[in-house]
């Protein structure tokens, strides 16, 4: 196996995308910070748009989902829209609104679960707080974005001689009793709540008392790495999903003057559901969508025969062949680490693929010069899903569920492989191009 240095430094790209990115605010940050220095222009969902073929313009909602596109030189009803869709949420640990509480002369923080996250790979971590805050200003309120890049917090394993069976069983966690992570020891004369606000006070550089909600999720400060005999995989936090959403982002920004009209759509709350106005079961797309065509001069029908003729590529990550763990896999459907991207199928409608779509993808690998998987679930364990089959419903167009293989995934450290991070780039470049 060779991995090229156009492939390395395209992985390493992705670690310093995610390690910028702890959270579904940061990532859309990240994104705007990318494709503005690209030349996208920026649009508000309150203004009246006017858009021209040739430009690149994106477009956020709720602070944590963002959609990108560029205009094609070519009629939509001659093209139809090509569209890939990913999601920025990742499953972990969300703060509750008032988080902070005392006990035992510690300050401890209260948190929920945020999907279904491997609550065990949090233990003995060196974990820090990333999101949103919203702050009191003079006319209103606005909304700050904060990380702290230092180790805040950490959940610490109990010690075996008191958890014997932590080897035959496994670590579980009781969610209400022992995922409060400690924070600090208690400061006297200061309430434990206080005493959180006022760090996270200082690290924005206002008062506490105009602090007036925040949204902050848990995140691991280790940064992204290459491992591996000759360094071919990678692991890191947040592959899924953010390993997609920079594939997708990365495609978009390398395509220029195109003919075609490419939408990049990353979603919030996929992880829980996608019901939210800024998730894929929400109008966030449709909505956009409708305003592109609009702005075309396209009536209603016209609209409906363009996304007749419309693609959406779900892109998502996918389950990797664990090779100590042979029989969670179905036979004949092993997806490997490096050996390229994955197509997934589910009878019962949990990805979005069939037969057409699948015919439809494998050729545009053909084209990228891109290697392909298939991938399926055993029959006799519940297939998750993604928002491959939401969008397809909601729009009434043909559809793909792929991903790149990865190991881990709702680890808070996961892995895959530098050759796939590279192809799924290469096969959604040739979708936005051809």
């Amino acid at each position: 196996m060779t991995i090229t240095p156009e492939s390395r430094d395209f992985a390493q790209d992705l670690l310093h995308f995610i390690d910028a990115s702890p959270s579904p605010w940061h990532v859309v940050n990240t994104s705007v910070q990318r494709l503005s220095a690209q030349g996208f222009k920026p649009l508000k969902e309150t203004d009246t748009w006017q858009l021209h073929a040739g430009e690149r313009y994106f477009v956020s909602r709720g602070g944590a989902s963002i959609i990108a596109f560029t205009v094609g030189k070519l009629c939509l009803l001659e093209t139809g829209f090509r569209i890939v869709g990913a999601h920025t949420d990742s499953p972990g640990l969300r703060l509750k609104p008032q988080a902070a509480f005392d006990g035992d002369g510690l300050v401890r923080i209260g948190v929920e679960v945020y999907g279904g996250p491997i609550l065990a790979t949090f233990a003995d971590r060196d974990l820090s707080i990333a999101g949103r805050v919203i702050v009191r200003t003079s006319d209103g309120f606005e909304t700050k974005l904060i990380k702290f890049d230092d180790a805040l917090m950490r959940l610490p394993n109990l010690a075996i001689h008191m958890n014997r069976e932590v080897n035959d069983k496994g670590l579980r966690l009781d969610k209400q009793k022992e995922l409060p992570l400690i924070f600090g020891e208690s400061e006297a004369g200061f309430e434990a709540e206080q005493q959180f606000l006022a760090h996270i006070a200082k690290a924005l550089k206002v008062e506490v008392h105009h602090i007036l909600s925040f949204e902050l999720n848990v995140f691991d400060t280790q940064k992204g790495t290459f491992w591996g005999a000759n360094q071919e995989f990678i692991t890191d936090s947040q592959l899924d999903n953010l390993a997609s959403c920079h594939a997708a982002l990365t495609a978009l920004l390398a395509t220029e003057n195109s003919t075609t009209t490419n939408v990049c759509a990353f979603f919030d709350h996929e992880e829980v559901g996608s019901e939210s106005a800024s998730g894929a079961s929400g109008s966030f797309l449709n909505d956009i969508i409708l305003r592109i065509a609009n702005c075309m001069d396209l009536n209603e029908e016209d609209k409906q025969r363009a996304l007749a003729q419309s693609f959406f590529i779900s892109a998502d990550m996918a389950h990797a062949y664990h090779p100590n763990h042979p029989s969670a896999y179905e036979p004949c459907h092993h997806a490997l680490v490096n050996k390229g991207v994955v197509i997934k199928s589910n009878a019962n409608q949990r990805y979005s693929t069939n037969a057409e779509t699948a015919a439809h993808f494998i050729t545009l690998c053909e084209r990228a010069g891109v290697p392909y998987q298939q991938y399926a679930h055993r029959t006799d364990l519940g297939c998750g899903s993604t928002i491959g089959p939401i969008v397809a419903a909601s729009l009434g167009i043909a559809s793909v569920d792929v991903g790149s293989p990865m190991w881990a995934m709702h680890s808070i450290r996961e892995s895959a492989g530098v050759l796939d991070h590279h192809y799924m780039a290469r096969v959604i470049t040739t979708f936005f191009n051809t």
